[in-house]
């Protein structure tokens, strides 16, 4: 029997292949992209999302003979986006994304209603789905009065394997309507985003089983039974679960186009004025607390591409050896921040630049700047009572040795490294379905990796680093006011 993992990305979709015990046999991508018709728009065509898992189901049925013994499917997605549904079923118009800031307004329209804060245990960020769906509401009447249903990208593939309209709790955390300490749609916040309970999709945990793989779909897959279709979950959820970080004093850091600092909670403990997501976990009783930083790696690679020069070959100069805090500093905000100043306005700068400043100088600056920017999500976690022992290091990020030194230097926090790989979320949801089909315990199921690598604080250079996040703190204050 096998069990496949999908992980609905923002640039493209992964599809996992793994066996009874989890283990990973083959893995596929197919790439898509999004429209940005206007700035700080984010759009993407859910057929796009179809048209990649067919073709990623294709190439994983050529590949593995193991393919026809499917038993169990979870699907990963990118958070908060909207896809919005008639009453057939047909795509009004395309998804609006995690990374659209569009509904900035509506957004903090939303979050100053009395109550908001205290029944979705968040700031309503204008990523979020709520306010979305105000921006549709105010800007496109007409598409607004055909909306039948309301899918996050994770959901509307639930749709397509299942025919059913199923979310799972993660992803649900996500849109300002649920109340993530119930794990319940709250009528209070929908009436609050003039929305209505059947228009949302019927919720279940992630690794429960929300339907089976329509009849239709195990023909043409060229399957030989019933498949299960897990609940399955945000993109950071599954990826918690993926490196089995279910409970408290586990976590990861995910150093990828945007930056993930994650713990999982054994409690609901709600933090909205520091800014962090509070959010159900993909297996029941659990929840989890992120701080996001919108460009991380990001921030990397824009510097490459205005230097011509690979990300690599910019942090290789730097050598292996962990240099003290540089003269120039960084900020890195590029499109704005979430973790901890909510700010969709905020941009990047230099500071501290001069005539003898060199490339290296400003690669050492934004891989300081990113550090300290995964610190302030650090900070916000350890004020609202997470345990964080060391943390599982994920992401395109963590190419960079000399990188992985800095942050666990700049966080006081041992970084480990997945000695076979890490598949993130696509793991995750393949774990999510093959709990759905068995019905396991999650505990025995989501393990932690070996672990092929460990990188140390550098105690020798922690009170420089100290000193200069103290700076970097001053400095957004300083810029916002002159920006």
């Amino acid at each position: 029997m096998s069990y496949l993992g999908i992980d609905l990305g923002t640039s493209g979709l992964r599809a996992l292949l793994v066996d009874d015990e989890g283990v990973p046999m083959g893995a596929v991508e197919r790439h898509y992209a999004a429209a940005h018709p206007r700035s700080g728009w984010s759009e993407q065509d859910p057929a796009d999302w179809i048209a990649a898992l067919e073709g990623a189901v294709a190439d994983l049925r050529a590949a593995h003979p193991a393919f026809a013994g499917l038993r169990g499917i979870g699907v990963a997605g990118h958070m908060h986006g909207a896809t919005l549904l008639d009453a057939k079923d047909r795509v009004i118009r395309p998804c609006i994304l995690w990374n659209d800031t569009r509904a900035h307004a509506e957004a903090a329209q939303l979050d100053a209603t009395e109550g908001v804060r205290a029944l979705s245990g968040n700031i309503v960020f204008p990523g979020f789905t709520a306010p979305k769906l105000e921006w549709v509401r105010t800007n496109e009447p007409e598409a607004y009065a055909r909306v039948a249903k309301v899918l996050l990208p994770a959901a509307y593939l639930n749709l397509y394997l299942t025919g059913t309209h199923v979310a799972d709790m993660s992803d649900s955390a996500g849109t300002s309507w649920l109340d993530t300490g119930a794990r319940d749609w709250s009528d209070a916040l929908l009436g609050a985003g003039h929305m209505r309970r059947d228009q949302m999709p019927r919720l279940v945990e992630g690794c429960e089983r929300a339907g089976e793989l329509r009849a239709d779909l195990v023909s043409a897959w060229g399957l030989d039974g019933a498949v299960a279709v897990a609940g399955g979950a945000g993109d950071n959820a599954a990826a918690a679960c993926g490196i089995g970080a279910l409970s408290e004093g586990e976590g990861f850091l995910s150093l990828g186009t945007s930056g993930v600092l994650l713990a999982a909670r054994d409690g609901y403990c709600p933090a909205p004025e520091t800014a962090l997501h509070t959010f159900c976990h993909a297996v029941p009783k659990r929840w989890y607390q992120m701080g996001v930083m919108l460009s991380a790696a990001d921030s990397l690679i824009w510097l490459s591409s205005i230097t011509g020069t690979g990300a690599a070959e910019l942090t290789g100069a730097l050598g292996d050896t962990l240099l003290p805090p540089g003269r120039v500093r960084f900020l890195p905000y590029l499109s704005g921040e979430r973790t901890p100043h909510n700010d969709a306005e905020i941009r990047g700068s230099f500071t501290g630049i001069g005539a003898d400043t060199t490339r290296d100088d400003l690669t050492r600056a934004v891989l300081e700047g990113v550090a300290f920017g995964l610190r302030d999500s650090h900070e916000a976690l350890k004020a609202s009572g997470a345990r964080i022992d060391r943390l599982m290091a994920i992401g395109g990020g963590t190419r960079s040795r000399y990188w992985l030194r800095l942050i666990a230097t700049v966080l006081g926090v041992p970084l480990d490294l997945p000695k076979d790989g890490e598949f993130g979320a696509a793991l995750g949801a393949a774990r999510l379905g093959l709990i759905a089909a068995m019905g396991v315990a999650p505990e025995n199921v989501m393990l932690r990796p070996a672990i092929g690598a460990s990188i140390e604080p550098e105690a020798g250079l922690r009170a420089d680093f100290d000193k200069t996040y103290a700076a970097f703190r001053a400095s957004y204050p300083a810029i916002r006011a002159i920006q």
